[in-house]
């Protein structure tokens, strides 16, 4: 359907198998972190104190690290894997859901029906997952639906450069990678790849744009 590669590889189901290796890494990447992140997040915001301040350091340190860097080194020492590149991506996206949920969660803290359970001597875990979880339940949404792209971007870039999967798997980033030699006589070979990136990744941020929209009252009321 979208013709061969210069080994006789077919686009199409190349493509297709692409496809699946980003939702793995994608879906694992925002399972772990943003589990991680968002707990993280809530019991900072409604904690304070040390766990507080630990935790936001914790999210300026991973902030401040060169991801590229830190991943072309990484893939020197370690080598090149799935597995490597989901954990990679994890230890650099728990910050964005922990921090954003942790400024959602300081402003519910001081909610009348948060006041009203810490004052009964309702437990910490019980106001989290009762009180506070519901209230950042959009944010997180929002934050998870505009990584999904981020991710897959990364995850492309990554394989294009040699950081990211081995060149025998087919993922988008390493097609695009293998055809940039043939771009005069099968340009195909790329920007079929490239083509899905592009869509996938514009895709998943106009539901983020969409999704804070739709959470965000003062802008509903506003478009409607």
């Amino acid at each position: 359907m979208l013709g061969t590669d210069p080994l006789g590889r077919d686009i199409f189901s190349r493509t297709i198998f692409g496809a699946r290796i980003a939702v793995i890494v994608a879906g694992s990447v925002l399972i772990a972190g943003g589990i991680g992140g968002t707990a993280i997040g809530m019991l900072a915001g409604y904690k304070r104190g040390w766990f507080d301040e630990l935790a936001m350091r914790a999210v300026d340190f991973t902030l401040a690290m060169p991801f590229l860097l830190v991943a072309l080194t990484v893939v020197v020492v370690f080598g090149q894997s799935l597995t490597l590149i989901i954990v990679l991506l994890i230890l650099f996206s728990w910050d964005n859901f922990a921090r954003v949920v942790r400024a959602e969660a300081l402003g519910l803290t001081h909610i009348a029906y948060v006041e009203a359970a810490r004052v009964s001597g309702a437990s910490t875990t019980r106001i989290i997952l009762r009180h506070i979880l519901p209230g950042v339940f959009g944010t997180v949404l929002v934050v998870a639906s505009l990584r999904v792209g981020q991710l897959i971007l990364i995850e492309a870039t990554l394989s294009f450069l040699g950081a990211g999967l081995p060149k025998n798997v087919p993922a988008w980033g390493v097609m695009v990678a293998a055809g940039q030699d043939f771009l005069q006589t099968a340009w195909w070979v790329s920007a079929v790849p490239g083509a899905m990136i592009f869509i996938v990744v514009m895709g998943f941020n106009f539901l983020g744009d969409w999704l804070r929209d739709w959470y965000d009252p003062k802008l509903r009321q506003q478009i409607h």
